[in-house]
């Protein structure tokens, strides 16, 4: 049973008889929307009010705009409904999660790569201040998987790392700058990824670490939280076979199932074992994690009957909303386990102190806090992140530093995932980095890739030969006393993990010049891609492809600052060849 008074609602005595009345003059309809959290993707007005005034949904995501919009939306969220609304920002990286032009501060993996915890608070703070100026109140963050296999690039950057005690006080950190502003955060993804290298937008994952080596690491982790009071936990679609197997002896094989609809994972190991008393929410449940374990019309009913709250993002509004109505009628979910999920979704609510901003009217503050959105304090931030992270991973030949005085004519190449990811419009990583060179003395030229080419001119045989034909090598060497090398890939639910990708088959990016003049490369993402170039000698992880980043980058290739971030083995990918 829930105790509201108890960690981590504390609630007094009026709060909970705000959510015990709120409740009981709830329609069977209302209770059933409560349960739901929408994705706002058309953000047309009269549709969202007939979703309220129709389907009464207990939360809300959406996706990014400029924060002045945002908060005219989440605005129009509040006035929609007769119950204050959960309105949800994906902040794993600052402000820039909660509105399109909020304040990039760091990723997990840089703040993983930073002494101490301090960038990871200033994520949170940053993240806690844009996300409240534009009307949130919830947060999902922070991520407290762990990375133990590099191959996996689904939480690569976005994961602190897997010294399990860094993690915890990474996430801690982070949480506390995320409640200084009165958000409630949210641990993710439970029962943890980044033990195998599979996408659980993509298929079920499965962690496989046995039961003591689980406790040991992802639960030593999610204990910890929970002791400390986390007001959420959101459910990944990953399976946890070990556990599951010994909370329900016999389990066959094929009855196996994530964490969503594990009632073993989420009533008997996150509620019993590590007794959490705080809302649980499902990850998306358009994930295939999720929709290949059952058919929907099982999906939706059975998460909250295996322990979840809220269910994370309709397919159909109407026949998801039909779903779970039928899976309480026929009782896969019980008048019990209905009720036990609306205590903790109304209490976290209350916990946040919603029903009182409804009634003075400052469920969203006033309109003057967007200031706060990109201000000088959090560029501050960005800056300081960007110096205590980035990461010299070998520098095996000496080439650093690299100076417009030592190396004045500088070839770059930027490795860009495929157009498409960016609707067919040229990488515009490829403008900051030109600029910021230039900014530093360098003479540059930009390589021109087979994407670039065929973005500019076309599908032709001219422009395959430009991207495959390497030329004279004396001349490129007479040409250039430098090249440098931005790897910029990305992806995102289209393949279980991203590789560097070279923009046509036997292209000219293909290091070939590492032997010829000295060469920096430099990851703007993913910090796994020695795997792919393991002949690099000079290699940097700068985990993010901002403008800070990589002005800081290169100064630090300059030797005008010091590279002050760290690694484990993990960027070696388990080969020898790559720290030579």
């Amino acid at each position: 049973m829930v105790d509201l008074k108890a960690k981590p609602f504390y609630l007094s005595d009026s709060d909970i008889e705000w959510v015990q009345e709120t409740i009981q003059g709830m329609t069977l309809e209302e209770k059933i929307g409560q349960l739901f959290i929408m994705l706002d993707r058309k953000k047309d007005r009269a549709e969202t009010k007939y979703i309220f005034d129709n389907y009464h949904i207990g939360g809300c995501r959406y996706q990014n705009e400029p924060g002045e919009r945002i908060y005219e939306q989440n605005k129009y969220y509040q006035e929609c409904s007769r119950i204050p609304v959960l309105i949800a920002c994906n902040c794993d990286n600052g402000g820039s999660g909660a509105c399109s032009d909020g304040t990039h501060i760091a990723t997990a993996a840089a703040c993983g790569a930073s002494e101490g915890s301090s960038v990871a608070y200033d994520v949170g703070y940053v993240s806690g201040r844009e996300g409240t100026a534009v009307g949130c109140n919830w947060d999902y963050g922070p991520v407290c998987d762990l990375l133990f296999n590099w191959r996996n690039t689904i939480v690569n950057t976005r994961a602190y790392g897997k010294d399990v005690d860094a993690v915890i006080a990474n996430c801690r950190a982070y949480i506390k700058g995320v409640q200084e502003s009165g958000m409630a955060a949210c641990c993710k993804h439970f029962p943890g990824d980044g033990v195998e290298e599979l996408d659980q937008h993509l298929v079920m994952g499965v962690n496989t670490f046995s039961c003591e080596e689980w406790d040991a690491t992802f639960g030593k982790v999610y204990k910890t939280m929970i002791d400390d009071g986390i007001r959420s936990i959101m459910a990944g679609h990953i399976a946890l076979p070990a556990y599951s197997r010994k909370l329900r002896p016999g389990i066959k094989d094929e009855e196996i199932m994530p964490a969503t609809l594990a009632p073993e994972i989420l009533t008997g190991l996150l509620r019993g074992q590590l007794g959490y008393n705080g809302l649980i929410l499902t990850d998306a449940s358009h994930m295939a994690g999720m929709t290949c374990s059952m058919p929907r019309s099982q999906q939706v009913p059975r998460a909250i009957a295996a322990g979840c709250d809220m269910f994370l993002f309709f397919n159909d509004i109407e026949e998801d909303f039909g779903y779970m109505m039928d899976g309480y009628k026929n009782g896969i979910i019980s008048e019990e386990r209905l009720n036990d999920a609306l205590l903790r979704i109304l209490g976290l609510k209350a916990s946040l102190k919603l029903h009182e901003k409804q009634k003075n009217g400052t469920l969203v503050g006033s309109k003057d806090a967007l200031s706060v959105i990109g201000c000088a304090e959090h560029q501050e931030l960005a800056a300081k992140a960007a110096d205590m992270s980035i990461t010299l991973v070998k520098d095996t030949k000496h080439v650093l530093p690299v100076t417009p005085q030592t190396h004045k004519r500088v070839c770059a190449f930027v490795i860009s995932s495929p157009p498409i990811s960016r609707k067919n419009r040229p990488d515009p990583v490829k403008d900051i980095v030109k600029d910021e060179l230039e900014k530093a003395g360098f003479d540059v030229h930009m390589h021109e890739s087979y994407y670039d080419l065929v973005l500019k001119e076309g599908i032709s045989l001219e422009t395959e030969l430009k991207s495959v034909v390497i030329g004279k090598v004396e001349e490129f060497k007479k040409k250039y006393d430098a090249v440098f090398v931005f790897i910029n890939m990305k992806g995102y639910a289209q393949e279980n993990n991203v590789r560097l990708s070279w923009s046509i088959g036997h292209s000219v990016e293909i290091p070939w010049y590492m032997q010829e003049v000295p060469t920096v490369f430099i990851s703007l993402n993913y910090t796994n891609h020695l795997l792919d170039v393991p002949m690099a000698k000079t290699f940097i992880n700068a985990y993010a492809p901002t403008r800070e980043v990589i002005r800081q980058t290169i100064e630090k290739v300059e030797g005008l600052s010091p590279f002050k971030g760290t690694y484990d083995d993990n960027v070696f990918c388990g080969r020898w060849d790559t720290r030579l």
